[in-house]
């Protein structure tokens, strides 16, 4: 099997779509939102929380972002496009939340990543078992046995 049949293949259920809008969805509206508001939620976040290179990478991730959630919405390539995405949370959870837990500990951190780790658990949900019978990728894995 190759390489693009295995990031294709899915024999998930068509429910799979409500964790891919989710995923796509929120995705694609924080890379939109790091152009629209950059001071408070790309380059200038990024500086605040000691990120190296905040004018590269705000933009870098937005447009990352951006392209992945896309991809995830259209349920096409859906398993590498999360590969990004998962490495963006590790680093939002790394660089903002362990603070947090230092600081004010367990039960603070928890409420405030409840969306950084539901986003990070639904992409390695996605990445296990693809995009589900509703996508392109199932689309495409039908016509590469045909």
């Amino acid at each position: 099997m190759s390489l693009f049949n295995r990031a294709i293949e899915t024999n998930a259920p068509a429910s799979v779509i409500l964790i891919r809008v989710v995923v796509g969805a929120v995705f694609l509206s924080e890379g939109i939102q790091k152009f629209l508001y950059p001071a408070d939620i790309g380059a200038g976040r990024f500086e605040k929380i000691g990120l190296p290179s905040p004018e590269f990478l705000g933009p870098f991730v937005g447009t990352s972002e951006i392209i992945c959630g896309t991809l995830v919405l259209a349920g096409l390539l859906t398993r590498l496009a999360v590969l990004p995405l998962m490495i963006v949370m590790l680093v939002a959870i790394a660089s903002t939340k362990f603070p947090i837990l230092m600081a004010k500990g367990f039960w603070a951190m928890a409420h405030e990543s409840r969306t950084d780790f539901a986003m990070l658990l639904s992409s390695i949900f996605l990445l296990i078992v693809g995009a589900g019978r509703i996508s392109v990728d199932s689309r495409l894995q039908r016509e590469e046995r045909s």
